[in-house]
Formats: C-alpha cells, sequence, structure tokens
C-alpha cells in the first residue's frame, strides 16, 4: 500500500476488495514505525516493523534484528494461518 492517504480515499467496495473483511489472517512489513498498521491488519493481524528509534547499523543487521528476513515474513505468516 503505497499510500494510507489514496487507499483511505477509495470507495468501500474497492478497499473491501483489497483488504476482504473476512480475511483476518493479515501481516503488514514496514521498515520503518509500524505505528498506524494495526487498522489495515486488524486486531488479528500481525506488523513486522521497527518498534525503537534510532537504530543504526548496516541494512543486513537491521534486516536481521527486526524481522524483515523472507524466512522471518513467511513464518509470521504461517503461524497467523495456523491461528485460523
Amino acid at each position: 500500500m503505497p499510500s494510507w492517504e489514496i487507499f483511505d480515499h477509495q470507495t468501500p467496495e474497492y478497499r473491501d476488495s483489497v483488504l476482504p473483511p473476512a480475511v483476518k489472517a493479515r501481516v503488514a512489513v514496514e521498515q520503518a514505525s509500524t505505528f498506524g498498521w494495526e487498522r489495515y491488519v486488524g486486531s488479528g493481524g500481525h506488523v513486522i516493523g521497527m518498534t525503537t528509534f534510532g537504530a543504526s547499523a548496516p541494512l543486513k543487521a537491521l534486516q536481521k534484528k527486526f524481522g524483515f528476513e523472507p524466512d522471518r515474513v513467511a513464518a509470521a505468516a504461517r503461524e497467523l494461518l495456523g491461528k485460523r
């Protein structure tokens, strides 16, 4: 989702076609703050992102620390699907 503002101004029908209300297993990956993503993943979803401020390191080290690696993202999705 490149822009929350644009998405939020779409019709309810369009928003529901992108994020169907019946789909509760949602994972958002944001290589910045997790703030705000809960409204799109819902209470049953999971947001992977930075929860602290000021981390500085090589990109790969930060990706590992905050769980941005593909296997960890996939594991989060599998965990949500397993709860269903």
